[in-house]
């Protein structure tokens, strides 16, 4: 790998791709990075270190994907930083083992993460990069953080998305009696004096909450709400041959579809990466359940209110918080008073302002997105000739599967094939046995070839020179 010390008083050579923000998809991008000795990387993040969703990491919370969905193993099973070797490193492959889970508890990965993070050498923390510039003499990047000024031939955005808040709440934007579920452990406490709390929010963040809540709040005789716009609570999709929409065969597909159907299609397709896990669904109803033994069902002080959507929200004259709701399908509306509210209402990818000095050389569509390839290469304007690759911010060009940690892996050795302009990781063509696109419409039938006889092919031959 090419050095990036300056040791005879020369600018250090250039890296061969710099990636902004360490999350699990540029962690990933980083592990491979490390045995790829033609590519030199440097990954930079703001944070003092590497932690995943330290909001949500709530006891008894699981992965919605399988162990083998780390950071490397479904393009290399043999990489160091699998999460086999991680539990090897642990002392723990005989409790894995015995344990027989296939997800994992959401803090063990938070941990793994942070294990390869912390040894992998090219990954900087406490480096926020603040400044993006092009420079068409070199040709190179030239990415400003923590006062230093790092050249590159590539970029990969890997910043990660920030929590949404819908419009209804944004009157109460500062209020402390409102969080994102993004802070819900950070913040629970702030919920102990409330004794009316409402969570907003279907995905596996508000059924995870609500549970929390439940197990939390048993017997104290605090009210818990449950509102979704969703006209029920519904599980995810998990049936194996639906989870093949998360392959790389399908993202291939969605990629080639209009982008008016690709717009139409994502959120159609909520089941598949915005409900929750089966599993949690039935924890909730089994503790219900047992709470109600013996009593009648609305015994306990507890609301689920599917097809329900918050239209405004304000603070209360007399103290507290009003949400005026209107239910979908009947077009009734309400009033729901309540003492706190936990958005669990989701995230979205948003440009870093690092950006900036480069935007007017990339090539927005019209709805200000990226234009990405299937490389995951963002289109630019032709003085821009180095790379600009994005993780998880395609979720319109590449479908449902660009938050999944189960593609993280195949996307980074693509980015990183992209970059060496090689093959330094195999990739399977076939990865489901689904079809997604029809058959290609047929062309014009062929026309029965007439044979000449040798003297008409002497005299057409003849005739055509």
């Amino acid at each position: 790998m090419t050095s990036h010390d300056d040791t005879a008083g020369r600018p250090p050579e250039p890296y061969d791709l710099i990636g902004v923000g360490i999350g699990p998809f540029n962690l990933s991008l980083a592990a491979l990075a490390d045995r790829a000795e033609t590519v030199s990387a440097l990954f930079l993040d703001a944070r003092p270190e590497f932690r995943w969703h330290p909001g949500m990491l709530v006891d008894g919370a699981r992965m919605q994907v399988p162990f083998l969905a780390d950071l490397v193993t479904l393009v290399d099973p043999t990489n160091p930083w699998s999460f086999l070797n991680y539990l090897r490193d642990q002392q723990r492959l005989f409790p894995f083992y015995f344990g027989e889970r296939f997800q994992l508890p959401r803090r063990e990965y938070d941990h793994y993460c942070r294990w390869a993070a912390d040894r992998l050498p090219n990954c900087r923390f406490g480096s926020p990069v603040t400044a993006v510039h092009w420079d068409a003499g070199q040709r190179l990047y030239l990415v400003h953080a923590a006062g230093a000024v790092h050249r590159a031939r590539h970029l990969v955005l890997g910043t990660g998305t920030e929590p949404v808040r819908p419009a209804a709440f944004a009157p109460l934007d500062r209020h402390p009696a409102v969080l994102h579920s993004a802070d819900y452990l950070t913040r629970r406490r702030a919920l102990d004096a409330a004794r009316d709390v409402t969570v907003v929010g279907s995905g596996q963040s508000g059924a995870e909450v609500f549970l929390d809540l439940l197990r939390h709040r048993a017997g104290d005789g605090t009210r818990l709400r449950w509102l979704t716009r969703t006209r029920a609570i519904a599980p995810m999709e998990y049936s194996k041959l639906g989870l093949e929409q998360f392959t790389p065969d399908y993202t291939r597909y969605f990629h080639g579809l209009p982008a008016d159907v690709r717009d139409a299609l994502v959120p159609a397709q909520w089941q598949l990466h915005k409900a929750a896990s089966a599993e949690t669904l039935a924890e909730i109803h089994d503790h219900l359940y047992e709470r109600t033994v013996g009593r009648p069902i609305d015994a306990e002080p507890v609301e689920i209110l599917p097809g329900t959507a918050v239209t405004e929200a304000a603070q209360s004259p007399g103290g507290g918080l009003e949400l005026h709701c209107r239910h979908g399908d009947s077009g009734r509306r309400h009033l729901v008073r309540t003492d706190a509210v936990v958005l669990a209402t989701g995230y979205r990818a948003v440009r870093p302002a690092a950006l900036d000095p480069i935007a007017d050389l990339i090539d927005w569509d019209e709805r200000g997105r990226y234009r990405v390839d299937l490389d995951h290469r963002v289109a630019t304007r032709p003085e821009l000739t180095g790379g600009l690759y994005v993780q998880n911010a395609e979720l319109h060009t590449h479908g449902v599967g660009t938050p999944d940690l189960g593609l993280g892996a195949h996307r980074a050795a693509v980015i990183l094939n992209a970059v060496a302009g090689k093959t330094l990781h195999p990739l399977p063509q076939r990865t489901a046995w689904t079809t997604f696109a029809p058959p290609a419409a047929p062309g014009p039938a062929p026309q029965p070839a007439v044979l000449p006889r040798p003297q008409e092919g002497t005299e057409r031959a003849a005739a055509s020179r």
